[in-house]
């Protein structure tokens, strides 16, 4: 008996031990956008119904967020520093919605379909809009929208496109003036994102984008192989950065204040719940 006691005392010393040594090591550090240190955000936890919030979009005014959800054709409006409670208005009937864009009063949503759904509130709280069906692409699949204000257009990124290959991704334009979809002329460079990453090819699809309001830089991040992209405003990729997987469970939703503050939401991916990382934004010394 006394050996085994001292057995399971040595066991102990050993897991213990170990443990001890795993607390002790350095943690990993994850390079980040100047300015910015994707390993330390201010979280921001939601409630169970925005377990699938599915983009993002900053209003100034009211220095508030605009979001989607998957499933339910609500809009939520969350204010990311205080603990007030989340406002919600039902905008369309249920559907797959991927992303949001706020813009001059009103809300441009996105189907993974590629169709864009166009409404805003009267005085009254009252809601009008229409769905905007995409022609010129059939099987793609879309998450991403973002506004393009050199070109005063919506920008959408494919996420999986039949025309595309290994080397770019595709993206399209709709006009908010005549509602009108168009190719465009920019596609996003994925070989040079396996290139920055030191391999031949790796998947990137798309989850959410935005045009920093500060550097003009277009940050996009693809929430297979958590992965932050640093682009042109062609597509051309500048820099990639690997997130930090503690705190990007599935990120799908991005925006920036004016200050550029960046928001990144992430759905509960069955860990928790969903969150709101937030990124205080710190001029570079140059």
């Amino acid at each position: 008996m006394p050996f085994n006691l001292n057995v399971r005392k040595l066991g102990w010393m050993l897991i213990c031990g170990t443990l001890l040594a795993c607390n002790n090591a350095p943690k990993k550090v994850y390079p980040s956008p100047k300015g910015y240190t994707l390993g330390t955000p201010e979280i921001k936890k939601l409630p169970i119904e925005l377990d699938e919030i599915s983009g993002l979009s900053y209003s100034g005014k009211d220095t508030s967020l605009y979001a989607i959800q998957d499933e339910r054709g609500l809009l939520y409006k969350i204010r990311p520093f205080t603990d007030q409670n989340i406002e919600r208005w039902p905008f369309a009937n249920s559907g797959d919605y991927e992303d949001i864009v706020l813009l001059n009063k009103t809300f441009y949503t996105l189907k993974s379909n590629g169709n864009i759904s166009v409404f805003a509130f009267d005085d009254s709280g009252k809601v009008s809009g229409q769905e905007y069906p995409i022609t010129l692409v059939s099987g793609a699949e879309f998450e991403t929208l973002y506004y393009e204000p050199q070109k005063n257009k919506l920008v959408l990124i494919c996420k999986d496109c039949p025309q595309d290959k290994k080397k770019t991704i595709s993206t399209y334009v709709f006009d908010p003036v005549t509602h009108q979809y168009d190719t465009a002329s920019m596609t996003i460079d994925a070989e040079g994102v396996a290139g920055a990453m030191g391999q031949k090819s790796v998947k990137f699809k798309p989850s959410a984008a935005a045009v920093h309001p500060l550097t003009q830089d277009l940050y996009i991040i693809s929430a297979v192989n958590k992965m932050l992209i640093v682009t042109d405003r062609v597509g051309r990729t500048q820099a990639v950065y690997v997130l930090p997987p503690q705190y990007f469970k599935q990120p799908e939703g991005l925006t920036f204040a004016d200050d550029g503050t960046m928001f990144i939401s992430n759905e509960a991916a069955d860990i928790g719940v969903a969150d709101i990382l937030i990124y205080r934004y710190t001029r570079p010394e140059h």
